[in-house]
């Protein structure tokens, strides 16, 4: 009878954990950067949730992106753009990176939100990270 009662126990466990699980993975999105010609080692994600305004957190992870000076065109930032599917392209910000001294992955990132349902992403190599438009090269996208 023991055996019973906690093999039951186990399946109502096992049960509220999957249904967490599903629920939280229904809220998120998670997209991958596509393997670039000009950044051939680059490799990221973009993981986008929403919240409970009706806003969506987006969080960017970049690894092995060198520096934006040391591209063939060389340029000062990196940007990082969304497609929406109302509300067209827009500048998410400026890509951050994170050089420590013994940092050897060159790791990058973007944490912000946005009112705009993003569909996938691009990041651009720029002179200026405050620019409304993209003008330089398209180093990345999740397509």
């Amino acid at each position: 009878m023991k055996q019973i009662k906690d093999k039951r126990t186990f399946q109502i466990h096992f049960l509220v954990i999957v249904f967490i699980l599903s629920i939280t993975s229904a809220c998120s999105k998670k997209l991958r950067f596509s393997t670039s010609a000009i950044v051939p080692a680059a490799e990221g994600t973009v993981r986008i949730k929403k919240d409970k305004n009706e806003n969506y957190a987006v969080e960017l992870n970049v690894r092995h992106l060198s520096p934006p000076n040391r591209l063939v065109e060389p340029k000062n930032v990196y940007v990082v753009w969304a497609n929406t599917k109302e509300n067209g392209i827009r500048n998410m910000g400026q890509l951050r990176s994170k050089q420590g001294l013994f940092s050897k992955d060159l790791k990058s990132n973007l944490e912000t939100v946005t009112t705009f349902k993003p569909e996938d992403f691009f990041i651009t190599a720029e002179k200026e990270a405050d620019i409304r438009y993209p003008e330089g090269q398209v180093v990345l996208t999740t397509k």
